[in-house]
């Protein structure tokens, strides 16, 4: 990637929905040179698109962040599990006290307390859930909880 390639995803990442007349605009090339770059970058899976919802827009009222502590011989299988439930929006394997941080999606603090419970809690190989409520979001980059 070079300044044009980076310039014209910077663009994006601020404005989805920009044309490739307004990125050559701004960027100073032809819309040719953007759609083609743009074409090359989504390719090769450098460039991504996709729909950020609002989560309460879609009634999920609660969002949370969870620490998870696995049995380290069942990490893979745990992530694997909680990647299959819709209220999981974001899942990684992490360094630190925790062995999976998970973000979490739903539409009331009793659909909250029952996944975390009931269903986080039966997974096997999990040790400890450590739940975390979000009062307020300042920042959300990647589009995962309701400002």
């Amino acid at each position: 990637m070079d300044r044009i390639d980076v310039a014209i995803v910077d663009i994006l990442s601020t404005d989805g929905r920009a044309s490739n007349a307004q990125i050559a605009r701004h960027v100073g090339v032809s819309e040719g040179t953007v759609r083609r770059r743009l074409k090359r970058m989504v390719e090769e899976d450098v460039v991504q698109f996709r729909v950020i919802s609002d989560p309460k827009g879609l009634g999920r009222m609660s969002q949370c962040m969870v620490g998870v502590t696995v049995e380290p011989s069942e990490v893979d299988a745990v992530l694997a599990q909680v990647c299959s439930r819709e209220e999981v929006t974001f899942a990684a394997c992490t360094t630190g006290s925790y062995d999976l941080m998970l973000c979490i999606s739903v539409d009331s603090s009793d659909k909250l307390g029952d996944f975390l419970l009931t269903d986080l809690g039966s997974i096997p190989g999990i040790h400890r859930i450590e739940s975390y409520l979000l009062l307020s979001v300042g920042k959300d980059s990647l589009g995962q909880f309701a400002g």
